[in-house]
């Protein structure tokens, strides 16, 4: 009841932090302590697949094929992709507001010195 009473709280809000999205996904994290981080990494690939796959629809088919709600489809394939990252962050003990911070200052940096273009992790 709990649960479902914080769900209730976190869907009638207008806004969610990282540090409050990552605390609700811990709740809902029911696989075993013995697979932390393979099944989440596992997970999260499968689910970005999900994503890849119905994009790969629109491109096949055209947005006129697609089924009206199409967006809320790929939309709801993400949010399976975000929990899965926050499953990943959760188990090697980084805030996903951290990893975002990171990831932020990684991308201003290769702005700045305009590498955004090209390919490697040491540009």
């Amino acid at each position: 009841m709990q649960l479902k009473k914080e769900a209730d709280e976190y869907m009638n809000s207008n806004a969610m932090s990282f540090k409050e999205y990552q605390d609700f996904c811990k709740t809902t994290a029911i696989y075993r302590a013995e697979v932390s981080l393979l099944y989440p990494a596992l997970g999260l690939t499968g689910e970005a697949g999900e994503v890849a796959n119905k994009v790969k629809k629109l491109v096949r088919d055209g947005i006129e094929n697609l089924p009206y709600d199409w967006k809320e489809q790929i939309a709801a394939e993400i949010g399976d992709v975000l929990w899965y990252c926050s499953a990943l962050a959760t188990d090697l003990g980084i805030p996903l507001n951290t990893i975002a911070k990171q990831n932020v200052e990684k991308l201003q940096s290769r702005l700045e010195r305009g590498v955004l273009s090209g390919s490697g992790d040491k540009r």
